[in-house]
């Protein structure tokens, strides 16, 4: 019988393992160029949630999907030479999309969170805003330290409702499938207040007509929100195109503009000054 070298053996183990790894890199390269794979189909399909007026919604003229977040998409998909296709999502299936494959970015309202952060990796910010508080002004409640203790209102799958238990340790928070349902439930009596993004609240007084007379939004911030484009994790060359279409959107000024078409002083929600600009990541 022939001895086995040791010698030998460890040398082929550590060719094996170099092998193994090197593939294993080789795949993930190949994996990871997005990019590549969207240029080659010759599309990128955008999932946006399509019920969140002024980010997308469905022109009741046109029956089309339109708003600031469909703007964005579609400048996104010129930059990259491909044709954008919109795919509505439910707020709460936004990510599992996104990591399934079902869509390729993400231009949803999605917020950026720590949390997500671990899931999924983010454009610069497109929207920077923050949360308030929508109250009765028959409620006497002038400030958030008044909801101590107090039931909350807010809509499902965002980050409304831990920002508002961050806010107010006590508050208990209930969670609505859509604005116009939490909207309902504070009108009715069953909470004092209600939490969403500021533009959010300034949009439901606004199709409130003459019951909007009855409620105020509390001027102190739950918390501050940068939204972003959602982009799948270990894709370098997709972010980096993301963020490159952005900031030139910035510079040409459609950024600005597409802002104040759709949040500006002539639009339900009212701004009149956009005090944040797209700018290139630290």
């Amino acid at each position: 019988m022939t001895s086995m070298n040791p010698m030998n053996s460890l040398h082929k183990f550590f060719l094996s393992t170099i092998t193994t790894l090197s593939l294993t890199t080789l795949v993930q390269q190949v994996h990871a160029d997005q990019l590549a794979d969207i240029q080659q189909k010759g599309e990128i399909v955008i999932g946006v949630l399509g019920t969140a007026e002024p980010f997308s919604f469905i022109d009741p003229k046109t029956r089309e999907l339109v708003g600031y977040e469909i703007d964005i998409g579609k400048d996104l998909a010129q930059a990259l030479g491909v044709k954008p296709v919109f795919k509505q999502l439910a707020v709460a299936a936004r990510i599992p999309e996104l990591q399934q494959g079902h869509v390729d970015i993400l231009a949803a309202a999605l917020a950026i969170t720590p949390d997500r952060q671990e899931q999924i990796d983010f454009s610069i910010p497109t929207l920077i805003t923050g949360q308030k508080i929508l109250v009765s002004k028959q409620s006497g409640i002038s400030g958030i330290a008044q909801l101590e203790g107090k039931k909350l209102v807010t809509i499902k799958g965002g980050t409304q409702e831990a920002n508002a238990k961050k806010a107010i340790a006590q508050a208990n928070v209930v969670s609505f499938d859509n604005a116009p349902q939490a909207f309902l439930a504070l009108q009715q009596g069953k909470a004092e207040g209600m939490v969403d993004d500021e533009s959010g609240l300034v949009g439901v007084l606004n199709k409130a007509g003459s019951k909007a007379e009855n409620f105020t939004i509390l001027p102190e911030r739950i918390s501050t929100t940068q939204v972003a484009i959602g982009i799948k994790k270990h894709e370098p060359a997709l972010l980096a195109a993301i963020n490159s279409a952005l900031l030139q959107a910035e510079t040409r000024g459609e950024a600005g503009k597409w802002f104040f078409q759709w949040y500006g002083p002539t639009t339900q929600h009212g701004f009149s000054e956009r005090d944040f600009t797209w700018s290139a990541p630290n």
